[in-house]
């Protein structure tokens, strides 16, 4: 192929809906962020975007006084009844919102430009390992960066249908040389 050529039969990047799995949103004030980290077993990331795993649980931070945790199913009852068990001494809101967001995998070439197509944000200077809630054209969304090509959007299910039609649009004007 030269340069002018165009493969159209190669995708541009993939789409694929991630399996369900627990999430739940934790608050609490950041003068006991540590404490209740403690309490919880967790690492409660303190920066706003930067994320961390402990025992494949998932934690970002979405604010500053706000995480988002994903966590394996057989770990969630564990974690619900360790926050009940430290409410007392260290108050706080852990709310599961597993029904809430569908969670799309976009990869490939042109993945970040597809993302492009709805997000003002400048994702090309989002850190591999980061994450950060943004929009895309008007649903908030989560995007996690996993790899240079690799991105998880976090979608709340009644945008998801919006979301899909979008990317759909995109992808078939990238597949056709646009």
């Amino acid at each position: 192929m030269t340069t002018h050529d165009h493969d159209f039969t190669a995708a541009p990047f993939l789409i694929e809906e991630r399996p369900w799995s627990p999430r739940l949103s934790l608050r609490v004030r950041p003068q006991h962020r540590e404490t209740l980290a403690r309490s919880l077993g967790l690492d409660l990331p303190s920066r706003i975007g930067h994320r961390s795993v402990t025992d494949k649980t998932e934690l970002l931070c979405l604010g500053p006084d706000e995480w988002l945790i994903l966590v394996p199913a057989q770990g969630r009852d564990d974690l619900m009844a360790a926050s009940a068990g430290s409410y007392a001494a260290t108050p706080h809101s852990l709310c599961e919102i597993s029904d809430r967001d569908i969670t799309l995998r976009l990869s490939g070439p042109q993945a970040l430009t597809a993302l492009a197509a709805g997000c003002p944000r400048d994702l090309g200077s989002l850190p591999i390992g980061n994450a950060a809630r943004t929009v895309f054209d008007s649903a908030t969304v989560i995007l996690w960066r996993d790899g240079q090509d690799s991105f998880r959007m976090d979608v709340w299910r009644s945008f998801l249908p919006h979301i899909r039609a979008i990317l759909h649009r995109v992808e078939a004007e990238l597949s056709s040389g646009l």
